[in-house]
């Protein structure tokens, strides 16, 4: 603890002045030893000029008695007397003079000795390392010294020079005690010159507050610790009492003698390097890969889950842990001090590149994906809303929130603008031609799961307030149902499109393999999002289709092959007539028809199933009813198909030979890389175009 100087009444001044001449003005050895002269000049003149008033005083009272005597007797000497009164006036005079002249003189002496004791405490090696409040307080006692100091120089100056006026107005004085005063009084001016010089130069003060701001980041380097992301909930890294009470007064000393920039720059270095060392941990390249590759298509689902993730993290543990110590260690001064202090930090944290994360993705091109891109970023934005408030609402932080808000707008303009062209976007399809092996089009596969998304709870939720924003900027009134409309003109025009593309096919049977597996599709939506909402009656009548499309199948394909076979052959017929041309007719068409379907595909395992099962029943029976009737089989067996052979040809149509169709979760799961970016790029191209 720094030791508490009194600034009373002290004696031995002299050494002090010497030592102020000499540190101050940094003078020769001769001119410090004639200025040594001269103090001592003036301290001898004070001296003897009190002595002087004393002796005076003493012999005006000895004089006064003896003059009223005489000026009873002699009426003649009361004019001689007179002047004698005048003088000890004059004397009294000087002698108060003098008496209020040598206190501030003193305490100038004392004061220069408690400065002295000071200078050696700031300047000394160990600083305020020891105990920083004592050596606060010694900085305050050395400031308030040297104001001490000025005051009372100018009070001595004063009443010297008034000693001087009263002894130049009187004849009572010797020229040369005139001289000494006037000696005291160059030397007090000099004196007062040098401290104030000093004192706005401030060198000293200037070495200790700059031990005050090597302390301040000391103590704040050793206490800072990154904040860590575990599996379970960010640790938190708060600073403790003692510290943050030593930072405090720090910084209420260093602002009231206007160093606070200063330490506002050191804050912000050493927090923002804290920060900066909370996300390192985080593998944040796909940042960077995004906004520089945003126009190509890949996928950034998982991406944003990351995003997500680590959006919170930095929001509601780093830039909050930062955004209280800030507070903690600012707020005594002016608020926008300490906010503009955390927005320093917060830039330097990172937080625009996450902002230009979203930005890149709003930016990009139109693409089905983009919508549900853009309602997941909406999403986290929305929920981080109040701490985006809390931590950004105030003056500062301009470039946050200007960023951030222009991010929301682009994110619920684009997923609005996007949502409203889906319908218009499906029918644009339908110029394309539909698959050539009657399955089903990867736009119904594509869409159908897009809309099972959009219908999920909380994409729903999502994708409603995203609107509902969208039509309040347009100030037109949303309705509640407006979701659940554009779903329906979506599956409407999916089901004109299906309409389109089945008069496209030039042989009649597979159009009915297309239908029927788009319509099985449709009816395989039970139980899903898109199920529930189209309904029971619309589910059931897809179902009945697809039974209607399987029957207009048989009959149009392996039903006309049947009826050639099962006609009545007469009795009369030799073997080389009718029933070998018939067999013969038979197997030519049986083959023709298997080449033609070896390409075609019925997704749905089950109907695939039931559709070669149902074939098998109708053909092989009666295809060995005939063999065996005619005893044919054996004798022409190089020339007709055994029944064994016709059932394993059976069994190998319908199946897809490289894309297996699944129904999936995940959009687009069911395609590989380059079909699924075919079908992203088709319908980008679409929106493009729009």
């Amino acid at each position: 603890m720094f030791k508490t100087y009194n600034t009373g009444w002290l004696g031995g001044g002299e050494a002090a002045v010497v030592e102020l001449v000499l540190l101050r003005c940094n003078m020769s050895m001769a001119e410090v030893q004639k200025r040594i002269d001269n103090l001592l000049s003036c301290r001898n003149l004070l001296k003897a000029s009190v002595d002087n008033s004393t002796a005076l005083a003493l012999a005006l009272d000895k004089t006064g008695p003896r003059l009223a005597e005489l000026d009873k007797k002699l009426a003649l000497l009361e004019v001689a007397v007179r002047p004698g009164g005048s003088k000890n006036c004059s004397f009294a005079a000087v002698r108060d003079h003098i008496s209020l002249a040598l206190g501030p003189a003193v305490a100038v002496l004392k004061i220069l000795d408690s400065i002295r004791e000071l200078e050696k405490l700031l300047l000394s090696d160990s600083g305020p390392d020891s105990d920083i409040f004592s050596y606060i307080l010694a900085i305050r006692q050395f400031e308030e010294a040297m104001k001490f100091l000025t005051g009372n120089c100018n009070l001595a100056i004063q009443w010297l020079q008034g000693v001087i006026q009263f002894l130049e107005g009187n004849s009572v004085a010797d020229y040369r005690y005139i001289s000494n005063v006037k000696r005291s009084v160059a030397i007090l001016e000099e004196l007062l010159a040098t401290g104030e010089q000093a004192h706005r130069n401030g060198k000293l003060l200037c070495r200790a507050f700059d031990k005050l701001e090597i302390a301040f980041k000391q103590s704040l380097t050793e206490s800072s610790a990154p904040v860590c992301l575990t599996n379970s909930s960010p640790s938190t890294a708060e600073l403790p009492w003692p510290i943050l009470r030593k930072l405090q007064a720090i910084v209420e000393k260093l602002n009231g003698s206007n160093r606070i920039k200063n330490c506002i720059s050191i804050f912000v270095e050493v927090r923002s390097l804290n920060a900066r060392k909370s996300m390192r941990v985080l593998d944040l390249d796909y940042l960077q890969k995004v906004i520089k590759e945003h126009d190509d298509v890949w996928d950034m689902e998982s991406c944003i889950h990351e995003w997500s993730k680590h959006m919170e993290f930095i929001v509601k543990y780093v830039l909050e842990n930062e955004h209280r110590l800030c507070k903690e260690v600012f707020g005594s001064l002016a608020s926008g001090i300490w906010t503009g202090c955390f927005e320093k930090i917060a830039v330097e944290s990172g937080i625009l590149s996450f902002l230009r994360f979203g930005m890149s993705i709003a930016e990009s091109k139109k693409c089905p994906t983009k919508l549900l891109h853009l309602l997941n970023i909406f999403s986290v934005l929305e929920d981080l809303r109040m701490d985006f408030n809390k931590l950004f609402g105030g003056e500062s932080c301009n470039e946050i929130k200007n960023m951030t808000r222009d991010l929301v707008t682009k994110v619920v303009n684009g997923a609005s603008e996007i949502f409203w062209e889906l319908p218009l976007q499906v029918e644009l399809e339908r110029r394309s031609s539909p698959p050539s092996d009657g399955g089903i089009p990867r736009l119904v596969s594509f869409v159908t799961d897009y809309c099972n998304r959009l219908l999920d709870d909380n994409t729903r939720r999502t994708l409603t307030q995203v609107l509902r924003i969208y039509q309040g900027w347009k100030h037109e009134k949303y309705d509640d149902g407006l979701v659940t409309d554009q779903i329906y003109s979506i599956v409407r025009e999916i089901a004109v499109n299906l309409d389109v593309w089945s008069k496209a096919y030039e042989q009649r049977a597979l159009s009915y393999i297309f239908m029927m597996n788009n319509h099985c599709h449709f009816n395989s939506l039970k139980g899903t999002k898109l199920g529930v909402l189209m309904g029971d009656s619309w589910l059931n009548a897809n179902g009945n289709y697809k039974e209607y499309y399987s029957a207009l199948y048989l009959r149009e394909t392996w039903g006309k092959i049947l009826s050639r076979l099962c006609q009545d052959i007469p009795v009369s017929s030799t073997i080389s007539d009718s029933p070998k041309k018939r067999l013969m007719a038979f197997n030519a068409a049986f083959d023709d028809m298997y080449k033609k379907q070896l390409n075609w595909v019925i997704i749905d395992e089950s109907l695939r199933h039931k559709m070669h099962k149902l074939v098998v029943q109708t053909l092989v029976p009666a295809y060995t009813s005939c063999l065996q009737k005619y005893s044919l089989a054996v004798e022409y067996s190089d020339v007709f198909y055994t029944v064994q052979s016709v059932e394993n040809m059976l069994s190998t149509v319908f199946k897809p030979k490289q894309v297996k169709y699944t129904s999936s979760s995940t959009i687009g799961s069911h395609f590989t890389g380059k079909q699924r970016n075919a079908v992203i790029d088709q319908f980008r191209f679409t929106l493009t175009a729009m």
